[in-house]
């Protein structure tokens, strides 16, 4: 099984800078894919940004050039680098794992609110 735990979320102002953190734990090594999802107030969830096989990335058209997805195996952690916020980027933020056993996994989520 694979845990996982979010971090880096908070208030920021409108153009401000945050970086989400998702550390894995448990057996990491079955990690196939590793994204970012999001949840806005009354939206469903939606990807953000997804590693893929091969380390591309993936991104939502609302964040392209805004956003960046990375992953350091060494510290079985993922990170959501985020610029230029906007207020609608306010949402939860969920990392999401899919294993080579074709199990996927869930954190608990991170609230980033962008806001002035």
């Amino acid at each position: 099984q694979v845990q996982l735990a979010e971090s880096g979320g908070g208030l920021v102002q409108p153009g401000g800078s945050l970086r989400l953190s998702c550390a894995a734990s448990g057996t990491p090594f079955s990690i196939k894919g590793m994204g970012w999802y999001r949840q806005a107030p009354g939206k469903q969830r939606e990807p953000v940004a997804v590693i893929i096989s091969g380390g591309s990335a993936v991104y939502a058209d609302s964040v392209k050039g805004r956003f960046t997805i990375s992953r350091d195996n060494a510290k079985n952690t993922m990170y959501l680098q985020m610029y230029s916020l906007k207020p609608e980027d306010t949402a939860v933020y969920y990392c999401h794992v899919v294993t080579y056993y074709g199990s996927d996994y869930w954190g608990k989520g991170t609230l980033v609110t962008v806001s002035s």
